[in-house]
């Protein structure tokens, strides 16, 4: 099979215009919805379908999609009260930011030795009113050899300093809560009493409302079974400090959470990354789906 014929970009509709990136050798497809917050709301990765999706959600547009790979900027989790004062004035911001629930623009695509996509989403007079700078984000979702990288860069179109957390929240479909999960973090940070705890390898999310996130890892990866026949390998940037792990009772998912800063960085000014006027951040994610 040559390259050329090895990967293709579909396009069709599914209430909203759907892309999908395909890679026939490897079994593997991603389905992207720029429209819907530049969302990923399928990823079947060596002949496996790696993430669950509430369809309701999506197909309604007032609503937050529960499924898929949501985008989390300028924040990840909550603020307090919803709120957050910066430079003496204060702005209100919906859990995990601005980015997952507005429409972002296709800029290219190719096959060119994977199957990609380029989204960009850039700020607005909607956005700004709750986050006071000028941003572009440009996100190229590649699928190559049944590995889907998403490969970010965060530019600052403002005159100052912007802070800025980042971070993505996948929901695997998996087929229980309590798992293991292979990484060096040696503690938790448990939200549902907000004490912070040893971490012994498996973290049983059956009966716990708020999420935990792993503390003091050092390699920037984690690996947790999607079945008793697969398991889903991730890999990032160094930036990404922690791992927010969340589920819900009677939901067949548990969401594994990659994360530059914790909940309501914005007020405390913890863990922010900077980024100068008319620099970039850059950063990547990757998630494979190998055999147990």
């Amino acid at each position: 099979m040559s390259a050329a014929s090895r990967y293709e970009i579909a396009k069709s509709m599914d209430q909203y215009p759907i892309l999908e990136l395909i890679d026939h050798e490897t079994d593997s497809s991603v389905l992207l919805c720029p429209d819907r917050g530049g969302i990923v709301i399928g990823a079947r990765l060596n002949g496996r379908e790696t993430l669950y999706l509430d369809k309701e959600t999506f197909y309604d547009p007032e609503a937050n999609i529960r499924g898929g790979i949501p985008v989390l900027f300028p924040i990840c989790g909550q603020l307090r009260q919803g709120q957050y004062e910066w430079e003496g004035v204060t702005y209100k911001m919906k859990n995990h930011g601005v980015a997952r629930n507005r429409p972002w623009e296709t800029a290219v695509t190719g096959i060119d030795g994977s199957a990609w996509a380029t989204l960009v989403l850039r700020s607005s007079p909607d956005t700004l009113e709750s986050y006071p700078f000028d941003f572009e984000l440009r996100f190229t979702y590649r699928l190559k050899a049944g590995v889907l990288s998403i490969e970010q860069e965060y530019r600052n179109l403002s005159d100052r300093s912007m802070p800025m957390v980042a971070g993505f929240h996948p929901y695997f479909a998996t087929e229980g809560k309590s798992l293991p999960y292979v990484t060096d973090a040696t503690r938790y940070l448990d939200y549902n009493d907000g004490v912070i705890k040893p971490f012994e390898g498996v973290i049983d999310l059956t009966e716990m409302k708020e999420s935990a996130a792993l503390l003091d890892a050092t390699r920037p990866e984690i690996a947790f079974p999607l079945s008793t026949e697969a398991a889903i390998h991730m890999s990032y940037s160094e930036s990404f400090r922690y791992v927010v792990l969340w589920a819900v009772e009677g939901k067949p998912f548990v969401c594994v959470e990659p994360w530059t800063a914790l909940n309501e960085a914005l007020n405390d000014n913890k863990g922010l990354l900077g980024v100068e006027p008319g620099e970039t951040f850059s950063a990547v994610l990757h998630i494979a789906c190998e055999d147990a």
